[in-house]
């Protein structure tokens, strides 16, 4: 890896960091790191990011896993299953297929909910714009930033013969990791307008499967470097299949980062860190600290932070608004002929990525709060069958999606994780209805049970397989943490 004197932590980034914290790193077996603040700007023994997280990767062990992130993995495979069988079915992964099909790529690796072999790396691509098509998929620190992991290893485990238990610990790494960079620069999506999935998923997708493959300590960094060459995802493509496409495009190239890596692929060892590196390129100008690189090992951040599972197939960034809408459902459906004005208020950046048009695609209506309010008020939770064509020529939900309004108001949180709303419906007496909801079901505040969960997985898993294939795949996911292998599971997860 190509050497230079600039080092990872400089005095600013550490002021106020305690011995007691080195002290604890330490106690818990990581690798002691030189802070610039106490050896120097120039030290050449001052690690780098990418060191960081490649002694992180290497020396992980599930064993040493907190249970609770262990059966947080296991959960979000079964998620991730149920939405990619789901997601298989729309029209982005057809088109996604056809040109896979068109590469004559050797089969080697499944693609979910397809007949289609193909190399790991394309069936990664296929796997993750699945995963993210209906905008089922959970979200994790900011938006859906793992939502490549999964995608990326099921194809890499297959084709090395990987165990259930190496594919929970490379899922565990990749969050890790993830989670680290989030932290380290939190206003990277809000007012970046990058989107995570793409930018910090294939970093996260990367670790994970150099943490699969083995890759030895040496060569991790120049995976981890080359990974953030090949990020990318601006938020101006959400309501488009090019959304889903950022997921694919970071499983696939979190593939290729790991194996170009582990076989001798160079990358620069301020990658991250650099004047031209990853932070500075994509978070110009927002606030960035290296610290959060520091508790690697220590905390676990699916423990922590945890995610939200999406009770609703569409931006998340609306939930809180359509289970607002739901509340009062029972209130105003006597008088839907009577509203003169819906209002919806969310955070000032959730405003961004929401809108009140009428959408003219699937995709689009994903991302319409005046869609999902006015579908809900109407017809109740909008699960699949609200995302269709067939959905979208309802006169009913479109006359009653007119009358909504929206705006940002500071008042409602954004931090990570969190994206409240505040509806106020009028009608024309003047009578008002109002309701608020700070967290999403499924978020930690309010978490799905374990019913809740299986019944998702069903209604998705229904899309593309059989009742009897999808209760297999659920019965190898929920005891994935207790398989010596996976068996016929890559049998079932392809349809016939």
């Amino acid at each position: 890896m190509p050497k230079s004197n600039v080092n990872l932590f400089d005095r600013r980034h550490f002021l106020g960091a305690s011995a007691l914290t080195l002290g604890s790193l330490t106690n818990l077996g990581l690798p002691s790191f030189v802070l610039a603040q106490q050896a120097g700007a120039n030290d050449p023994d001052a690690k780098k990011v990418a060191q960081l997280l490649a002694d992180f990767i290497a020396r992980f062990c599930l064993k040493s896993a907190p249970p609770e992130a262990i059966e947080r993995a296991r959960i979000a495979f079964i998620d991730t299953m149920g939405v990619m069988l789901a997601g298989s079915n729309a029209e982005v992964s057809h088109l996604i297929c056809d040109m896979v099909k068109l590469e004559g790529a050797t089969p080697t690796a499944s693609v979910v909910g397809q007949s289609l072999r193909t190399s790991p790396q394309l069936a990664a691509l296929a796997n993750g714009v699945a995963g993210h098509a209906m905008d089922y998929d959970f979200t994790f620190m900011s938006g859906q930033s793992v939502s490549p992991v999964i995608p990326a290893i099921l194809p890499v485990a297959e084709s090395i013969g990987a165990t259930p238990s190496d594919c929970l610990a490379a899922f565990i790494v990749g969050c890790e990791v993830a989670a680290r960079v989030v932290r380290a620069s939190p206003r990277l999506s809000n007012e970046g307008q990058w989107h995570t999935t793409g930018v910090v998923g294939t970093i996260a997708a990367a670790a994970a499967c150099a943490k699969l493959l083995k890759v030895p300590t040496d060569k991790i960094a120049d995976v981890m470097g080359i990974s953030v060459s090949l990020s990318s995802g601006i938020a101006a493509n959400y309501g488009t299949m090019t959304k889903p496409l950022h997921a694919g495009n970071a499983a696939r190239n979190g593939v290729l980062a790991a194996m170009l890596g582990a076989h001798g692929f160079t990358s620069h060892e301020n990658a991250f860190e650099g004047t031209a590196g990853f932070f500075n390129t994509f978070g110009r100008g927002l606030r960035l600290s290296y610290e959060p690189f520091e508790d690697l090992g220590s905390r676990y951040e699916l423990v922590t932070f945890g995610y939200r599972i999406k009770a609703y197939p569409s931006g998340g960034r609306g939930h809180t608004a359509i289970e607002a809408a739901l509340a009062l459902r029972d209130k105003v459906g006597a008088y839907l002929s009577d509203i003169s004005n819906i209002h919806v208020m969310v955070s000032k950046s959730s405003a961004t990525r929401i809108n009140t048009e009428w959408p003219e695609s699937v995709e689009a209506a994903k991302f319409s709060a005046a869609y999902v309010i006015a579908y809900s008020l109407i017809h109740g939770a909008p699960r699949i069958p609200a995302f269709t064509d067939a959905a979208l020529k309802d006169g009913r939900v479109r006359a009653l999606a007119r009358l909504v309004t929206a705006a940002g108001d500071p008042e409602l949180s954004d931090a990570l994780g969190e994206s409240g709303a505040k509806l106020r419906i009028t009608l024309k007496d003047g009578q008002t209805f109002e309701q608020r909801r700070d967290y999403a079901t499924g978020s930690q505040k309010l978490p799905m049970t374990q019913a809740q969960l299986e019944e998702k997985f069903y209604e998705c898993a229904s899309q593309r397989v059989s009742a009897d294939i999808a209760k297999r795949i659920l019965a190898t996911l929920n005891t994935i943490h207790e398989r010596p292998s996976f068996g016929d599971f890559w049998t079932l997860i392809q349809r016939v």
